[in-house]
């Protein structure tokens, strides 16, 4: 795996095609969102890993700065920026009741996420699904977006859409949001 790494070290999806730079998801940076385990552009811990690589697959501890008055949802978006594909992978997909301000550390579980949490499907499965970068490819970044929305997403009606489609379909004005990122290397 390390000399694929290699080959693949300088192929990355990049931010073009990322949830925060989607036309219809523009909006003012009034959202401070941080975690308890990492800073920006900081390492993350391994527990936040995914399983496979020897991580515990728990998803961070975030919080943020209150929501813009008028805020419907909340949608909260983890792609990999370094992935060797030509769209960011993305990690998690979660609706968010407006009302919370921070997540434990594994909230974002698909099996058992916090009460006004709902997991929506990523690239990779349902809920939050940890970093697993190639073997040698190099640092990759996670970048944590939250999204505050002038109105609800019908979830039964994006229940099952692939994240990519669904961030592309929504339409409820951005009211404000904010980013995180966090790296992590094999």
């Amino acid at each position: 795996m390390t000399l694929l790494g290699r080959l693949l070290r300088n192929r990355r999806a990049g931010e073009t095609h990322t949830a925060w730079n989607q036309p219809n998801l523009q909006g003012p940076e009034l959202l401070k969102l941080t975690s308890e385990g990492f800073g920006d552009c900081e390492a993350m811990p391994k527990a936040h890993g995914a399983k496979n690589i020897g991580g515990g697959n728990l998803s961070p501890q975030l919080s943020w700065s209150p929501a813009p008055p008028g805020t419907g949802q909340l949608l909260l978006v983890v792609e990999d920026l370094d992935v060797p594909l030509p769209k960011p992978a993305v990690h998690c997909v979660a609706l968010i009741d407006p009302a919370l301000e921070n997540l434990d550390t594994g909230a974002l579980g698909a099996r058992q996420p916090t009460a006004g949490v709902r997991p929506l499907r990523s690239t990779i499965g349902r809920g939050y699904q940890g970093p697993s970068p190639i073997k040698g490819h190099g640092p990759h970044r996670y970048v944590f977006q939250l999204f505050a929305l002038a109105s609800p997403v019908d979830a039964a009606s994006v229940d099952k859409a692939r994240p990519h489609a669904l961030l592309s379909s929504l339409t409820a004005p951005v009211l404000g949001r904010g980013r995180l990122t966090g790296t992590y290397e094999r």
